[in-house]
């Protein structure tokens, strides 16, 4: 979503590294140039204002040691001003620390706070903790089929009550959830195309009614400064305790992520980053800074990693890589277990360096399930031994899979290649110990 902000800002830096020290002078042209590119990207003008500010008062005077050059230290200074503009400091979610605990949603049409409800029960189950999906939207057409569907696809319990006003619904749901030992009450309120009073009284009345634990505005960041004003509109009247941001994995410009904490005081606390009911995230402001200057987001990849691989099939494999057994049942192994931590460019974005990499380049996930599809394609023998797969199975397998000849042998060339890089690493490791040396 950052992608054009982060370009402006390397040009930046970029510049100043171009000059010995730091002086006034070329500190105000460089805020200047930060000035506009948070403009593009949408950001509220009074907050890029600001931050201008904030930024050219820390830099102007601030003397250079010699091992730092005035890019790297700007650089410092826009991210330590990025991570307070953002919030500071993450803001969890009310524990689920009573039965039931109660979190209501609300925004606008199109938001995607339904699916977001179905995120925050599949995050809840993930803790061992049992959730129930309330459907008080009555007003848009199969919106209560909608969440019944999300609810049935992860096994997790749905209310709602025909012929029933939504405050209704809601009280009745909290009571259900008491008697029947539910950890975590999701409210799904309706929305409307734009903030109006009947809606708002709505939203009013169950909050008065339910006293939930958490009143989170559901936000589309790709609205940009819309979403600003929805969020000062809905807070005005519901007191709101955070906000949750849908549809960060877009290509919009992100002016909304920077500007909503620092205009509405509102706490920004989840973050939706895929299509997936999984991928939802805890609001990092520090990590979000990292990733908008280009230093990746290394901490959420690890703990994506810890969320989806499987430990012991990772230490299994290890130990075929270094025996050079790596054949193509471990390489699909590998491709379901990637999938699983989200979209490939978003994965690869968080290493530090690779964004910078990657620019102008395109990812074809489909190309990914080409390959899953071609390796189902081959019986287990063949995975399993590679080197059978002659020309008549080749074409077998092109026609299994859906694909050509041509890319069936490009994966399996490109097997090959990597099988050869794992040996010669392997072999590299050990080179270096004499004969008979045990390594136990």
């Amino acid at each position: 979503m950052f992608a054009s902000l982060s370009d402006k800002l390397e040009l930046v830096f970029k510049k100043l590294r171009g000059h010995g020290k730091l002086t006034e002078s070329n500190i105000k042209d460089a805020m200047r140039d930060v000035r506009q590119a948070l403009l593009e990207a949408d950001v509220n003008y009074k907050v890029a204002r600001d931050f201008v500010k904030a930024v050219e008062e820390k830099a102007v005077g601030t003397e250079v040691m010699q091992s730092i050059d005035p890019g790297q230290l700007v650089v410092k200074i826009v991210h330590d001003e990025l991570v307070s503009l953002l919030g500071g400091t993450a803001a969890p979610m009310a524990p689920i620390d009573k039965s039931p605990t109660v979190y209501m949603l609300c925004g606008l049409q199109g938001s995607g706070k339904t699916t977001l409800c179905g995120k925050i029960a599949l995050w809840a189950k993930r803790k061992n903790k049992k959730p129930l999906l309330v459907a008080a939207d009555i007003y848009r057409p199969a919106a209560v089929k909608q969440l019944k569907v999300l609810a049935d696809s992860i096994g997790v319990g749905h209310f709602h009550l025909e012929g029933k006003q939504p405050p209704e619904i809601c009280r009745e749901a909290v009571k259900f959830a008491e008697k029947n030992f539910i950890d975590l009450v999701i409210l799904d309120t309706a929305g409307r195309l734009h903030v109006d009073d009947d809606l708002m009284r709505e939203l009013e009345e169950i909050q008065a009614l339910v006293t939930p634990d958490e009143t989170l505005l559901v936000a589309d960041a790709m609205t940009g400064q819309d979403a600003v004003k929805v969020a000062e509109a809905f807070h005005a009247r519901l007191h709101l305790t955070g906000v949750a941001l849908t549809k960060l994995d877009g290509d919009a410009r992100g002016g909304a992520a920077l500007s909503i904490r620092k205009v509405t005081g509102c706490p920004i606390k989840l973050a939706s980053v895929g299509e997936k009911l999984a991928d939802l995230e805890p609001f990092h402001p520090d990590r979000l800074a990292s990733r908008i200057l280009g230093m990746g987001d290394i901490v959420t990849l690890v703990e994506r990693a810890q969320e989806t691989i499987d430990v012991e099939k990772a230490q299994k494999m290890q130990e075929r890589l270094l025996k050079s057994q790596f054949d193509f049942e471990d390489f699909l192994d590998q491709i379901h277990q990637l999938k699983k931590m989200g979209p490939l460019e978003s994965v690869l974005g968080m290493i530090p360096g690779v964004g910078k990499a990657m620019k102008g380049m395109t990812f074809d996930e489909t190309e990914v399930d080409r390959m899953a599809a071609i390796i189902q394609s081959m019986t287990l023998k063949e995975r399993r031994n590679p080197h059978l797969i002659d020309g008549s199975r080749r074409k077998r397998i092109a026609g299994g899979s859906g694909s050509s000849v041509q890319q069936v042998n490009q994966l399996i060339k490109q097997f090959f290649a990597m099988q050869k890089m794992f040996g010669s690493m392997n072999k590299r490791k050990f080179a270096g110990f004499p004969r008979g040396l045990s390594l136990g």
